[in-house]
C-alpha cells in the first residue's frame, strides 16, 4: 500500500446524490476534511429546500442535472439500492470518481459491470463500508496481522437493530423493488461480513443461511418516512403491504484457513438500536468488540488475566494511530468512521491511483454482492453453498 498523505493540498468539488439520513452524514463528514466543498446535491423530493437546510449552494431534482452542470471531482451515491448502478455508471462515463453506499447494486452482474468500467477509466471507486474505520475494530486487524491471536479458529457476532420492530415501521428498504431481494443482510449483514474479512484477511468459502420474515405485512404510510424516524401512521394514513424480505438472518460460514464463523442479523431486536459485535478466537488469545462500546476492545487469554484495551493512539498499533483523530479519553464513533474513510478515498483521488487501499473499493463491493447471492441461494435451498 502506498503511503497516504495526512494533509491534502488540492481542493475538491463533490456532489451528494440522495439526501436522507445517510446522505446528510456524508455531507457533514466531508466538510470536516477541510478541503472538500459539497457544491450541490440531488434529491427527488424538495432538493433546494434540503440544500438550503444543509447549507449546500445548489439542489437538483435529477442526478443527471447535477453531474451535467457541476464540475465534480467525486459523487457520493446515497440513494436506494436499485439506483446505484445507473447513477454510478453515468458518473463514471463522465469521468467522475464515485463513492457508493452499500450494497453496491442489486445484482452481481451490475456490480461486475461497474467494476470493469471503473478500472477501464482508471477512476477511484469506493464503497462506504465505514465500520472498517472504528479505531478498535481496525486495531483488531493490526493484532491479527501481528500474529497476536495465533491461528484463527472461530468468529462470531452479529448486527442488531430495532427500527423495523413494529409493523407500523416503514421505509423503502422494505420494498424489494428498491432494496433488492435481501433487506437485513444486504443492509447491515454486509457491514459485518466485510469487517470480518477485512480484520482477519480470511475469505469465506461456504455459507449456510436461515432467513425469516416475522412481519408478513407492514403499514406503508401514504407519505414518505425517513430512516430511523420511528413515525407511526394514523389509521387511514397507510396501506397494508406484503413483506418479502427478511427481518432476521443467521448465517454459518467456513473460511479458507479452516475457521468457522456465524452471525445473527436482525432489524427487529427490541432495544438494540445499532449494535455490531465481532468476536474472534485464536490459538493464542481472543478478541471481542462491541460497537455500543466502540472505544474498548476486550482481550481474552487462558493463562493470564484478561484485559480491556481502551482507545488511545499513543498505545495502539501505528496503523491504528493513523486512523484516529483524537487523543485517549476522547471518544470516537460513527461519524468519525466516515471522516477517516473519506480521508483515505480523497487522498487517492489526489494521488490519481489506488493500490491495496484500506477502504472498500468496488472489488470489495462486488465481493459482498457475490457473498449475498450465495447466502440468498442457501436460504432458499436450505443447504450449504460454495462461494
Amino acid at each position: 500500500m502506498h503511503e497516504r498523505k495526512c494533509y491534502m493540498a488540492t481542493r475538491f468539488k463533490s456532489g451528494v446524490i440522495g439526501v436522507g439520513f445517510i446522505g446528510a452524514a456524508h455531507i457533514e463528514q466531508l466538510r470536516r476534511l477541510g478541503n472538500i466543498e459539497v457544491v450541490a446535491l440531488a434529491d427527488e423530493a424538495g432538493p433546494q429546500e434540503k440544500a438550503d437546510a444543509l447549507h449546500v449552494p445548489r439542489g437538483y431534482e435529477c442526478y443527471k442535472e447535477l453531474i451535467d452542470n457541476q464540475q465534480l471531482d467525486c459523487v457520493h451515491i446515497c440513494t436506494p439500492n436499485n439506483s446505484h448502478f445507473e447513477i454510478a455508471m453515468y458518473a463514471m462515463q463522465h469521468g467522475i470518481n464515485v463513492v457508493c453506499e452499500k450494497p453496491m447494486t442489486t445484482t452481481v452482474e451490475e456490480a461486475e459491470r461497474l467494476l470493469a468500467v471503473a478500472q477501464e477509466k482508471k477512476l477511484i471507486h469506493a464503497m462506504n463500508f465505514n465500520c472498517r474505520f472504528y479505531p478498535m475494530a481496525y486495531q483488531m486487524r493490526e493484532m491479527v496481522k501481528n500474529c497476536e491471536l495465533g491461528d484463527i479458529f472461530t468468529i462470531h457476532g452479529g448486527y442488531l437493530q430495532d427500527w423495523l420492530f413494529y409493523d407500523t415501521d416503514y421505509n423503502w428498504r422494505l420494498d424489494p423493488e428498491a432494496s433488492g431481494e435481501s433487506r437485513a443482510f444486504a443492509d447491515i449483514g454486509s457491514h459485518w461480513l466485510d469487517l470480518v474479512e477485512f480484520i482477519t484477511g480470511l475469505k469465506v468459502t461456504e455459507v449456510l443461511a436461515d432467513f425469516e420474515t416475522f412481519h408478513k405485512t407492514h403499514k406503508k404510510p401514504k407519505k414518505a418516512a425517513d430512516t430511523f424516524s420511528g413515525m407511526a401512521p394514523h389509521p387511514g394514513d397507510y396501506d397494508e403491504v406484503p413483506i418479502n424480505t427478511e427481518d432476521y438472518a443467521t448465517v454459518l460460514f467456513h473460511l479458507d484457513n479452516g475457521a468457522h464463523a456465524c452471525c445473527n442479523i436482525s432489524q427487529i431486536f427490541a432495544g438494540r438500536k445499532n449494535q455490531m459485535i465481532v468476536a474472534i478466537t485464536g490459538s493464542k488469545s481472543s478478541l471481542h468488540w462491541d460497537s455500543e462500546h466502540s472505544n474498548e476492545l476486550w482481550i481474552g487469554r487462558r493463562d493470564c488475566a484478561n484485559s480491556q484495551l481502551v482507545k488511545d493512539p499513543s498505545i495502539l498499533a501505528p496503523g491504528t494511530a493513523k486512523i484516529t483523530g483524537y487523543p485517549g479519553g476522547h471518544v470516537e464513533g460513527f461519524p468519525d468512521t466516515f471522516k477517516q474513510n473519506f480521508k483515505q478515498i480523497y487522498a487517492d483521488i489526489e494521488a490519481g491511483r489506488s493500490e491495496n487501499p484500506d477502504y472498500a473499493d468496488f472489488t470489495s463491493g462486488l465481493r459482498e454482492m457475490v457473498l449475498l447471492n450465495r447466502i440468498l441461494q442457501s436460504a432458499r435451498e436450505r443447504r450449504w453453498i460454495t462461494v
